[in-house]
């Protein structure tokens, strides 16, 4: 096999690589400290819980990242306003479950919306419009809130977000079906991806290596049927993971094939070329952060579930693990450059380190400390690409 066709796939898949490293990585520790097993199907499912809300907020910061390298910092406070307002209806209000649920994804939008409107239109740096946000929205939960915190939420609206097809009772329907739904989902991945493939030789693109696609579709079927047979040992597959398997997929089909897509990346690249090439370009600024503000309110509803309480405190620092996972996804900080499966792999990069050390029982300031460390090394890593590029 021609060396460069290596090389170029190694550099490709980079983050992908380093995850499995550092999954094997931990693996060995733990299993070395006798402290149980990183791949325990148990662990599988609550790193997946865990971990739902930074995949869907790193769907919608890799959005404003496009734009420019912009980023948002009210997400956090969005997640705890939004959360707030779900508790008070639900529990305190008991008003309809589905009529609160459409509140709470309108009110998400509409913060969106409205940090949009400042940014977009009135070009008041997203920086300060999102760090204002933050403040406000944090106020806001806390005045909804008087500062307590409130639970229990209906049990109607917990099987929404925590439960599992099929869930714990028969051992070999659990398996049967999980491990089915494996194979299903692999053999539309298979079959989406070669028909694409197809269709780029078609119009003439480059398509790389034969046997470099055969080997990823290889590898990646692999790893998909040795999640899902985790699962079925487990309670089988959590709703939640088809929740964000859906954002993931209609939010990759979007910046990859369809035109408002594109003109994410081309705002990103040169935003006065793309508004001299007919680009609205403030339209697709405030799309990007009223649609951030929409997945911030999906990430609040599976966050009160998931703690079964909507408190003060809820969504701290959640703008910086979507930030974070976006620039380790291999995201540019100058915009223009990013993609959806990318943010997702720099989201279980995150969560896995954060997994790892806890069950290693690793202090949360050295936690914070490797990951601040690991974020800067993604953003070098960026920065130096480009130079390179530019001095070539």
């Amino acid at each position: 096999m021609d060396n460069s066709l290596i090389k170029k796939a190694i550099k490709k898949n980079t983050m992908l690589i380093a995850l499995v490293v550092v999954m094997l990585f931990f693996q060995a520790l733990i299993g070395l400290s006798g402290k149980g097993s990183l791949f325990a199907p148990a662990n599988i499912s609550n790193l997946i819980s865990q971990n739902a809300y930074v995949v869907v907020l790193a769907s919608g910061m890799l959005l404003c990242i496009l734009t420019g390298g912009n980023i948002d910092l009210s997400v956090g406070s969005i997640v705890a306003l939004v959360g707030a307002v779900a508790g008070t209806l639900m529990v305190n209000q008991g008003a309809n479950l589905y009529l609160s649920i459409m509140v709470c994804l309108a009110l998400g939008t509409f913060i969106g919306a409205w940090q949009g409107f400042w940014i977009a239109y009135i070009r008041i740096p997203p920086f300060i419009v999102t760090l204002a946000g933050m403040l406000l929205w944090r106020g806001l939960a806390l005045i909804v809130l008087n500062g307590l915190t409130i639970s229990p939420f209906p049990s109607n609206y917990l099987t929404y977000f925590t439960s599992f097809i099929p869930g714990a009772g028969n051992a070999a329907l659990t398996y049967g079906v999980t491990v089915g739904i494996g194979v299903v989902t692999v053999g539309i991945y298979v079959v989406s991806q070669v028909m694409g493939r197809v269709v780029k030789k078609k119009k003439g693109y480059e398509t790389g290596s034969d046997l470099m696609f055969a080997f990823q579709l290889l590898v990646i079927s692999a790893v998909v049927l040795f999640l899902f047979f985790l699962l079925a040992r487990n309670k089988g597959v959590p709703v939640v993971l088809i929740i964000i398997a859906a954002i993931v997929l209609v939010y990759s089909y979007f910046t990859s094939n369809t035109v408002p897509g594109r003109y994410l990346y081309a705002l990103g690249g040169n935003e006065k070329a793309a508004k001299m090439s007919g680009v609205n370009t403030n339209r697709m600024l405030f799309f990007a952060y009223a649609n951030m503000g929409f997945l911030s309110a999906i990430a609040a509803l599976m966050c009160v579930a998931r703690f079964n309480s909507a408190a003060p405190s809820a969504g701290t620092n959640y703008e910086l693990d979507a930030i974070a996972s976006c620039f380790i996804g291999g995201a540019s900080a100058y915009g223009g450059t990013g993609t959806i499966s990318g943010a997702v792999i720099g989201a279980i990069f995150m969560g896995v380190l954060n997994n790892g050390m806890s069950i290693m029982g690793i202090d949360s300031n050295w936690q914070r400390a490797v990951k601040g460390l690991v974020l800067l090394v993604a953003v070098v890593f960026d920065v130096v690409s480009k130079n390179r590029k530019k001095s070539s």
